[in-house]
């Protein structure tokens, strides 16, 4: 391929690196907002996610996968350890390694929060249509998978499991005449 960028047509307009840290910048506040009421924080809120399929199960993993520096990351599992939303067991193979996992209460408080993501990210794509969500979707996905840096690359743990309980469909009573 063509290199797409040239002297000539880098601005910050078209620089997908200037782009994605702008929406970044932008959104972060607004989804941070979404758990103001609530009894966690963003990011706890991102560890949880991240944890809820059971593929990332230790902090290494965690800490690469959410992009957080590990030094944090254990003040924050330690509090939500404390809060009873993730526990930490020793690995029956390698009892050096240390695994982490939801707790009842963690996956609860995950399944009860994410429709309030759904929500959120319903109406900022409102104006998408579901191919454009589906293609942009795929895009920064690829844009992902190509960053990651090569020694690392199987650790990239891109889940794609749901994570709200399934809506059931309400019976609908008939009017009593």
């Amino acid at each position: 391929m063509k290199s797409y960028y040239k002297p000539a047509n880098y601005s910050m307009k078209n620089s997908v690196g200037y782009l994605m840290r702008i929406c970044t910048n932008r959104l972060l506040p607004r989804m941070e907002e979404l758990f103001r009421d609530q009894e966690l924080t963003f990011s706890q809120w991102t560890t949880l996610v991240a944890l809820h399929d059971g593929r990332i199960n230790t902090a290494g993993d965690l800490a690469h996968n959410i992009c957080h520096d590990a030094g944090s990351l254990t003040r924050l599992i330690d509090q939500m350890v404390q809060r009873g939303l993730v526990a930490r067991g020793r690995c029956e193979d390698d009892r050096r390694v240390v695994k982490l996992a939801l707790t009842a209460r963690g996956r609860d408080m995950v399944e009860a929060l994410a429709p309030r993501m759904m929500h959120f990210w319903n109406g900022l794509l409102s104006g998408f249509t579901h191919q454009e969500i589906d293609t942009l979707i795929g895009l920064l996905t690829r844009l992902v998978t190509v960053a990651e840096d090569s020694p690392r690359k199987n650790r990239l743990l891109i889940s794609d499991i749901p994570i709200a309980k399934p809506v059931k469909a309400q019976k609908t009573m008939k009017k009593a005449s």
